[in-house]
């Protein structure tokens, strides 16, 4: 009998990697199931049960209403001026709050040649456009929950910025609305002729 050491290498294997595995195969097979109940494939040999892929249906269709919710709460409310009475009054009563309430002492000073605004914004169709989609903006990037600690940062550039440089601007909605030592006008832009229009007088 020899006394030289056995130097064949160890073929042992840690029991935890049959286990790793066991679980990664369960897992193929669990989201292979989810692929054929999505798309209606067909099965393969060593699928999952009938059974087991009902399961997988049943959370599928679950998941699929959760997110049907989700994305039903996303689409509202609606982009302002396709509202009608009483949703548009409540929205926009909504909005005056926010504009008056946060937008007006926090962002705008006093008005200018170069930066106009006008006390009766809310009678003006573009501002109330514009505004609303700034606030639909705040709304969802002020919240950390969805957009993290930046959000804020980009309301900022991407979307309050410009809409008070398309606003505020010498040519912008509210360029007839001035305000001198005296008086205060306020002047609504004229319509822009529609072919529309034209087509019904003529």
């Amino acid at each position: 009998m020899s006394d030289e050491p056995d130097e064949t290498p160890s073929l042992d294997v840690p029991v935890g990697m049959f286990e790793d595995i066991e679980d990664i195969k369960a897992q193929v097979a669990r989201l292979t199931s989810l692929l054929d109940v999505r798309t209606g494939g067909g099965g393969e040999p060593g699928e999952p049960s009938d059974e087991d892929a009902g399961g997988e249906a049943a959370a599928a269709e679950e998941e699929e209403e959760e997110d049907g919710d989700a994305e039903a709460e996303w689409k509202s409310p609606p982009f302002i001026l396709l509202l009608d009475s009483p949703q548009y009054d409540e929205e926009l009563r909504a909005l005056i709050e926010w504009v008056e309430g946060v937008l007006v002492p926090g962002y705008l000073a006093e008005p200018s040649a170069d930066a106009r605004w006008c006390h009766l914004w809310f009678e003006h169709n573009v501002v109330i456009a514009r505004l609303h989609a700034a606030w639909l903006a705040w709304q969802e990037l002020t919240d950390p929950a969805s957009c993290g600690y930046t959000g804020p940062s980009v309301w900022h550039r991407d979307h309050l910025d410009p809409a008070l440089r398309e606003l505020r601007g010498s040519s912008g909605p509210m360029a007839g609305c001035t305000k001198g030592e005296h008086q205060i006008e306020h002047r609504l832009p004229s319509m822009v002729p529609s072919a529309w229009t034209q087509g019904d007088q003529a």
